[in-house]
């Protein structure tokens, strides 16, 4: 409990001596995150399918050979009973091995580095050092922890930061990825993201102006945006055609 506590008093002076560095670099660490957990999710869901799969193929294949040998046996007459025993054997043989269980190597998903680097460069360069400036700039015009000042300032985050923030994700990825039309993502998935954002950011935006000391604002907004991003990863890899 002790260095616990220890950890938390540094921490708080680190912020409160080197307040940009601390946020910036706390928000970008958060946000790469969450598309390390975003990929590690999809990971555990592909090769959950793809084992599934292989089992009922499995199946299907044990089945064929099944229906194939009965046919086969009843087709055949009488003079020829001796033949079928014989290769009934067989084909027994062969059934019992092909409906065996199968057993499936473990299948590890591979992080996709690249992306996450996308993922963190877009948050460096854009999120975190925005979501800085643009907190600082809230407080100043609008200070204090009342209930109309904390929903102007959360009315106003919704009506400017949000859509710029998810515009600069979906743009700036796109655009690092070199897709040929780069606001083709931000087209699709704006408004979904948008409307969604409304929900979440309202709520958390609300803790953070009321409860949260500004110093460590950024930060708590890169903790919050863990959750989002995750939603936004994973949203921008869903192919277009089944959103619309």
């Amino acid at each position: 409990m002790v260095s616990y506590l220890v950890i938390m008093n540094r921490a708080w002076v680190l912020f409160k001596s080197h307040p940009y560095i601390s946020n910036v670099v706390g928000y970008t660490t958060l946000f790469a995150t969450a598309d390390l957990i975003q990929q590690s999710m999809m990971g555990k869901a592909q090769d959950k399918g793809t084992v599934h799969k292989l089992d009922r193929v499995g199946q299907d294949t044990s089945n064929t050979s099944v229906e194939e040998f009965t046919v086969a046996g009843e087709a055949k007459t009488d003079d020829d009973s001796k033949i079928r025993d014989s290769e009934g054997n067989k084909k027994a043989l062969e059934i019992n091995k092909t409906s065996a269980p199968v057993q499936h190597a473990p299948q590890f998903h591979s992080i996709n580095w690249a992306q996450t680097a996308r993922v963190a460069l877009v948050g460096f360069c854009f999120h975190a050092n925005f979501n800085y400036h643009w907190l600082r700039g809230l407080e100043r015009m609008f200070p204090g922890g009342g209930i109309r000042r904390v929903s102007l300032k959360v009315f106003l985050d919704q009506l400017f930061a949000a859509p710029m923030t998810i515009s600069a994700f979906y743009i700036g990825l796109s655009t690092l990825e070199g897709a040929e039309d780069p606001l083709g993502d931000w087209r699709s998935k704006f408004w979904t993201s948008y409307k969604t954002g409304v929900v979440y950011w309202s709520t958390m935006q609300a803790v953070n102006f009321s409860l949260i000391p500004p110093v460590v604002r950024t930060v708590f907004v890169g903790g919050v945006a863990l959750v989002w991003t995750v939603f936004l990863c994973h949203f921008k890899q869903q192919k277009s055609d089944f959103l619309t």
